[in-house]
């Protein structure tokens, strides 16, 4: 073996299952053989579990059933033996109200499957929005090696001979037929050619924002997360990742040597220089804290002042897609472009450290990854604003929005819930105009629950005919990473459980300034105060089941929405179990 040998075999956690000379291994033993193995299989070699979340209804991960195969494939040539593991799998298109509601029961899951299996390495197979980082949250736990394989982006659309980009261009023809700018048939055949390979979106949404995050911690094979899903280069990296997945078993090299506060500090760098989704902030959050990482929205919104959006890809950027990306040097070649702003020092599950891997890593076409000089917007993708409405915060994509609604003063129109704003909203009778502010509340993580993506509210029709394609929106919700325009987002505390959002009343001035990162209603602070006495606390709206659990424990988006008993330090959650 031509890699660094740190375990005996008799130190793999698979041998506690099958190596005694006792009679509750016998059990383990012939129960394996009754599957048609021997002991040659396993004996003397690191059992690897896949987490697999392909399923039938899960376009992102269609391949999986392959890729996992090749996975496989990987695993026997270095001498292991892989054991695939399905677990759930959160179609973001299907999964109703919204598969933000599911991400911590995956990442629960997965601590469990790996816990108690014999298993000693683990290969994570995710790519669909939540999946990503529900897999690297629940893998956190338990500190074994750990890799992660990005699915991948779909390939561009097409529409009359026009790129396509998922979610975004959805939107925008939506509201041109709604303005009766085109015609059905035109809306057809963009939902045809909007989609046309298995892989998870190929704008700068949240799939493509956490895998890139994925490997600017460390944890994907160099360059993997910007390979397209239907490009034959990520057949060969997915059986690269089951080679060097039995490697780091016996190097013994685990998330804890590459999960740091530096590496984290990486991965939002590489965020914010990407134009990420909004949706990066809470899961950053979340994941970081699973490793022990304190990180904040403060934190967040300092690297966001700090790095420049350089990678021109739609939504934020403004003329290609993720297959281009990737044709100009993907991932790499951005994190050389960034290497200045990086901490090269860190390991990578490659073994090397990430100056290594990137060094000299040349980008093909400039104008899709540009130089730090030369940004598609002079600050970071996302901005944190503070004030009496937001008081934890909230968030928004200023280079996806109109600029003049940077800083912008104007009343606000509110709704209780999104069925409220639906049967309004493109009524003649709304009192609507451009300067208006739409306020969605009651739809936070308790109060959705789950936070949907409901946080772009429509534009009013009779807005849209007038040729308005932006306004101002905020709300406790999210929103795709697909998304855009002035949508704030994230507003914690949430209105549901007595947030200042919840004491705004229709005709509020509210008042945004994105420069001062500042976000206030206009409203004096005893009139305030009588309207707080009138609140009525709410309970959660889920009375059974997980959704109790959720509602009950889940925390408030500038927290990372993780349950209150999952956050912790390496190790402390997930005790290794007995076998007697």
């Amino acid at each position: 073996m031509g890699f660094n040998l740190k375990k005996k075999y008799e130190e793999f956690r698979s041998s506690r299952w099958f190596a005694p000379n006792d009679v509750r291994s016998f059990g383990h033993r012939s129960r394996a053989m009754q599957m048609g193995l021997d002991k040659e299989d396993w004996e003397n070699k690191p059992v690897i579990g896949i987490i697999n979340t392909w399923s039938d209804i899960q376009p992102c991960h269609m391949h999986f059933k392959q890729r996992v195969e090749d996975v496989k494939k990987g695993i026997y040539q270095l001498g292991g033996f892989p054991i695939e593991l399905p677990a759930i799998s959160l179609a973001e298109i299907y999964v109703k109200p919204t598969t933000m509601l599911y991400r911590n029961m995956l990442s629960m899951e997965v601590e469990e499957l790996i816990r108690s299996h014999p298993i000693d390495g683990v290969v994570l197979m995710g790519g669909c929005d939540k999946t990503t980082p529900a897999l690297i949250m629940g893998a956190i736990s338990l500190n074994l090696p750990t890799i992660f394989l990005p699915a991948g982006p779909m390939l561009r659309g097409n529409y009359k001979g026009k790129f396509l980009g998922s979610g975004s261009d959805g939107w925008k023809y939506w509201d041109e037929l709604r303005a009766g700018n085109i015609s059905q048939k035109d809306w057809e055949e963009v939902e045809t050619g909007i989609a046309r390979s298995y892989g998870h979106c190929m704008t700068m949404g949240t799939a493509s924002t956490m895998t890139a995050i994925a490997e600017a911690m460390g944890l994907c094979l160099p360059g993997a997360s910007s390979i397209p899903a239907a490009d034959s280069n990520h057949i060969r990296m997915s059986v690269n990742v089951g080679k060097r997945i039995v490697e780091m078993v016996w190097e013994d090299l685990t998330p804890r040597n590459i999960i740091t506060e530096n590496s984290v500090e990486n991965a939002v760098t590489v965020a914010m220089a990407m134009g990420c989704s909004t949706n990066a902030i809470i899961h950053l959050i979340a994941m970081a804290r699973r490793a022990g990482v304190n990180l904040t929205m403060d934190d967040l919104d300092k690297k966001g002042r700090k790095i420049p959006l350089i990678a021109n890809i739609r939504p934020s950027g403004k003329d290609y897609l993720m297959e281009d990306f990737y044709y100009a040097g993907g991932i790499l070649s951005l994190m050389c472009s960034l290497a200045s702003q990086l901490n090269l020092e860190e390991i990578t599950v490659s073994g090397m450290k990430l100056g290594e891997l990137i060094d000299g890593k040349e980008t093909l076409n400039q104008d899709i990854i540009r130089p730090l000089d030369e940004p598609i917007y002079k600050e970071g993708s996302l901005a944190v604003l503070k004030g009496n409405l937001a008081p934890d915060g909230c968030v928004i994509k200023p280079a996806a929005c109109d600029k003049k609604f940077l800083k912008h003063k104007g009343p606000a129109i509110v709704f209780d819930s999104y069925q409220d704003m639906k049967k309004i909203i493109d009524s003649d009778e709304l009192d609507v105009t451009e300067n208006h502010v739409l306020v969605l509340r009651n739809v936070g993580p308790v109060g959705g629950p789950g936070m949907p993506e409901w946080g772009m509210m429509p534009i009013p029709k009779k807005l849209l005919k007038r040729g308005v394609r932006d306004m101002v929106r905020i709300s406790d919700a999210r929103m795709s990473g697909t998304s855009y325009g002035a949508c704030i987002l994230h507003v914690a505390p949430e209105s549901y459980i007595g947030g200042p959002l919840s004491l705004l009343e229709t005709g509020d001035i509210i008042e945004i300034n994105v420069d001062l990162r500042s976000i206030n209603m206009l409203v004096g602070e005893k009139t305030l105060l009588q309207r707080k006495k009138k609140v009525k606390k709410n309970n959660p709206k889920a009375g059974r089941g997980w959704l109790w659990m959720y509602s009950n424990h889940v925390r408030q988006a500038n927290e990372g929405c993780d349950f209150d008993f999952l956050e912790s330090d390496f190790g402390i959650s997930a005790e290794e179990p007995d076998i007697f």
